[in-house]
């Protein structure tokens, strides 16, 4: 090889400069490459150092434009590569090497190397292509997976860590319009689950992340996009760990299972555990009582035209052992999926979900594990088509979602079962009926659909609850259940005629389809029980949910969810007959009080102002209390200041103290939060100006005086009032002594502000929140009565 370059070759490579600086000073650019000199040289350095008779044989190369070196270390002997040489990414300039970035890493990470100087090797677009037109597939496909990162796609509290759709496909870094599956992977906490999936999908770099540790390294679930084969991989807990939430984080596995395509169960031992089976078993008949539905209408939902039989994944048992020969090696004649049937039927387990189950098993006499029979396995199960389509990544988000919302919230410690590994109780509803103890049979979260608890049996009566409801006999001969309740009036009478009749003849049961059906004082005697007549009874389930109280005045927690009946109470809730009456006065009053509320206070405001002392500010001139600024609305109370006669609302002025120097005498008298605070400082008043105030104090002392004799007797008439309105409290009403704030604003009451009563759930709430009207006929009020704000967005009857 010539040593002499000529002039047209300089300046093809300006950023490699000489490694040698044998014949240079290290400035010339490199033209020339020795990979046994393991440097790049330029021609004086070139010519003389091979001028030498042990270097006289070296093979050398003429750079090309935008060359980069091999990385030394990866070389074999002689310079050769034993398997993929990697191009260098930087040239260590003290050891004189030329270094990979997985090289730089194993051998420049620590201790003092760490500080060694490095040049950086700068890569054009056109040697990429070029190097990757040279690559063979197995380093494409490696270099595909050199950026992917794995990232928490569940917690371990059965919360998703992704926001939304977009979300999910921006952290898999996949395209929203590619058809992809999912892989998950199940084991035993500590028999190398995430290590699998990094040799088999990415080749040993760490995306899941691995530990020596005993504590587990994986908390909840983890997921990463492969590149490669086109798959979600998802990374989850090990069973039997030292784990809080057991129940709740052995639910999530069965989640992650629904969504996948293709499971991989990991396991260990030197033989197959029964736990291996059992889960798998257990799986597939949760999967199928609890997950085909809810998956079919998710289907259904996003468009994923895939027969219902499909929906199950394949699964590929992948079974390392040491010391211990691989399944069936001693039976040639039977492959090893047969006797993994058997097995199942052993144990009573029937993985019907599954639409395949195969094995795949390796013998590791020296490490490291080969996970190239796995790698294959996989691939020939997803290139199969035929039971599992590829789909896009938003609707793997949207099952996942699905299920995540419908099999949610707390597994109480009483239900949890150790005899199986999805038992019910992890996916249907934990309500139990207070009268007989039977469980809703129903699906967790069901209530948010507006489907009703339901139980398998019947259930019994109990007189604590009265769980009694009345049918129509009629209807029911003619095929149909229509629910009846006793109430006070027809639906037809209007509610003064209705009250007129109800105290002639007596409460009456209506059937929306016949009428009025029943009276209970239709004629003077010889009126006959309603159930021997005209109604069925039957006993309903009673579901905890709700306070009402019964007919002993005795609070219950309790809600009746009948199924496909409008009712939603008890046979003796719906006598509101004095409440009716009560109603009715109370509009009434409530109107005339209305009508003479302005004249009213204008005719007591100028009375006041006539009776003041002189230094009392007139009410007219009073707008805003005097601290703290509030507005006085028309039914508000003015107070006066005793010492300064300034205006105040109630709550700045509820102290009192004795005020002489003003003729009140040593009484203790109503005075502002400020002079009471003042009350050791001594206010000088004129002799002159306590004469005047003199005839008008008397006044206004008389005026006080009647004041509160008149205050007593109101007082007096509203205890006996308050008892005529428990009296007459249907039976589903909160007591008014219970009710301390508003059941939706959680407002306190107060004198300013009423309480008042929804006439469907019966719970106490503020005037704004039960503005609504609205007719109740399950309650018995057939024409619009107050709802509150939740009862009137309820659709149908109440």
């Amino acid at each position: 090889m010539s040593a002499q370059a000529s002039l047209a070759e300089k300046g093809l490579n300006p950023g490699l400069m000489c490694q040698e600086s044998y014949a240079c000073s290290g400035t010339d650019e490199a033209i020339f490459e020795c990979d046994e000199c393991c440097s790049l040289q330029c021609p004086r350095c070139e010519e003389e150092l091979h001028r030498q008779e042990r270097l006289r044989n070296h093979e050398r190369l003429r750079l090309k434009p935008g060359h980069v070196p091999y990385c030394d270390p990866c070389k074999g002997p002689n310079g050769h590569s034993p398997g993929v040489r990697q191009r260098a990414a930087v040239r260590c300039q003290t050891c004189k090497i030329n270094l990979c970035l997985e090289c730089q890493k194993r051998t420049h990470s620590g201790g003092s190397k760490r500080r060694h100087p490095v040049t950086i090797y700068h890569v054009s677009k056109a040697q990429e292509q070029l190097e990757g037109e040279g690559m063979d597939e197995e380093t494409k496909r490696k270099k595909m997976t050199e950026n992917v990162v794995s990232f928490l796609l569940v917690d371990e509290t059965e919360e998703i860590q992704v926001i939304n759709e977009e979300d999910f496909i921006k952290k898999l870094d996949c395209k929203p319009d590619q058809h992809l599956k999912v892989v998950s992977i199940f084991g035993n906490t500590g028999d190398g689950k995430s290590h699998t999936l990094n040799h088999t999908f990415f080749y040993g770099r760490e995306v899941f992340k691995t530990s020596p540790a005993q504590e587990s390294c994986t908390v909840g679930v983890w997921a990463a996009y492969d590149p490669v084969h086109k798959v979600a991989v998802v990374d989850t807990e090990g069973l039997l760990g030292a784990t809080v939430n057991l129940s709740q984080r052995t639910r999530l596995l069965l989640k992650v299972l629904a969504i996948s395509d293709l499971v991989i169960y990991r396991t260990h031992a030197d033989r197959l555990h029964n736990d291996l089976f059992k889960f798998l078993g257990d799986a597939s008949e949760a999967y199928l009582k609890h997950f085909t539905k809810e998956l079919k209408a998710t289907s259904a939902r996003c468009g994923l035209d895939v027969p219902l039989s499909t929906l199950g994944p394949a699964v590929i048992i992948f079974h390392e052992t040491v010391h211990t020969q691989l399944l069936g090696s001693d039976h040639p004649s039977e492959v090893p999926e047969k006797l993994i049937q058997d097995r199942f039927r052993k144990l009573g387990r029937f993985p019907e979900a599954f639409s395949s189950i195969h094995y795949k098993g390796t013998r590791t006499y020296n490490p490291p594990t080969d996970f190239s029979g796995l790698r294959r396995a996989l691939e020939q199960q997803l290139e199969n088509n035929t039971t599992r389509s590829p789909r896009h990544p938003g609707v793997i988000y949207k099952a996942l979602k699905a299920l995540s919302d419908r099999f949610s919230g707390e597994i109480p410690d009483d239900q949890m079962a150790h005899s199986s590994f999805f038992p019910d109780e992890y996916f249907t509803c934990s309500s139990i009926c207070l009268s007989c103890g039977s469980g809703c049979k129903n699906s967790m979260n069901h209530g948010k659909e507006g489907v009703p608890h339901e139980a398998k049996s019947r259930c019994r009566y109990s007189h604590q609850y009265d769980n009694r409801v009345y049918t129509c006999k009629a209807c029911y001969e003619r095929g149909k259940e229509v629910s009846v309740v006793p109430k006070t009036s027809a639906s037809t009478d209007s509610p003064w005629m209705g009250l007129a009749k109800y105290a002639w003849s007596g409460y009456v049961i209506e059937c929306p389809n016949c009428g009025v059906v029943y009276r209970s004082r239709q004629y003077w005697f010889g009126n006959q029980d309603p159930v021997d007549t005209v109604v069925r009874t039957e006993i309903e389930h009673v579901w905890p949910g709700i306070f009402i109280w019964n007919n002993k005045g005795t609070k219950v927690n309790l809600k009746l969810l009948y199924p496909q009946k409008k009712t939603d109470g008890f046979l003796k809730d719906n006598n509101n007959a004095a409440q009716r009456l009560l109603d009715g006065m109370n509009f009434m009053a409530q109107s005339v009080s209305e009508l003479s509320l302005g004249p009213t206070k204008a005719v007591t405001s100028w009375l006041t102002d006539q009776i003041a002392p002189a230094y009392w500010r007139p009410n007219s001139q009073i707008l805003n209390c005097n601290k703290c600024a509030t507005s006085f609305k028309d039914n508000d109370t003015k107070h006066h200041c005793r010492a300064c006669g300034e205006g105040f609302c109630d709550s700045c002025s509820s102290k009192t103290r004795p005020v002489p120097e003003r003729g009140w005498g040593p009484a203790p008298v109503r005075v502002c939060d400020t002079c009471f605070d003042a009350r050791n400082i001594h206010l000088d008043v004129p002799e002159a100006q306590v004469d005047e105030e003199g005839g008008t104090l008397i006044a206004r002392k008389v005026g006080e005086a009647v004041q509160n004799t008149l205050g007593a007797v109101v007082t007096a008439i509203d205890i006996p009032l308050g008892l005529v309105k428990d009296a007459a409290r249907p039976a589903y009403w909160v007591p008014d002594h219970e009710i301390l704030h508003c059941h939706n604003c959680r407002k306190e009451f107060s004198i300013k502000l009423s309480k008042h009563h929804c006439r469907a759930c019966g719970q106490g709430f503020c005037d704004e929140c039960s503005h609504d009207r609205r007719a109740v006929p399950s309650r018995g009020w057939d024409h619009p009565v107050r709802v509150c704000f939740n009862c009137n967005k309820k659709p149908g009857d109440l």
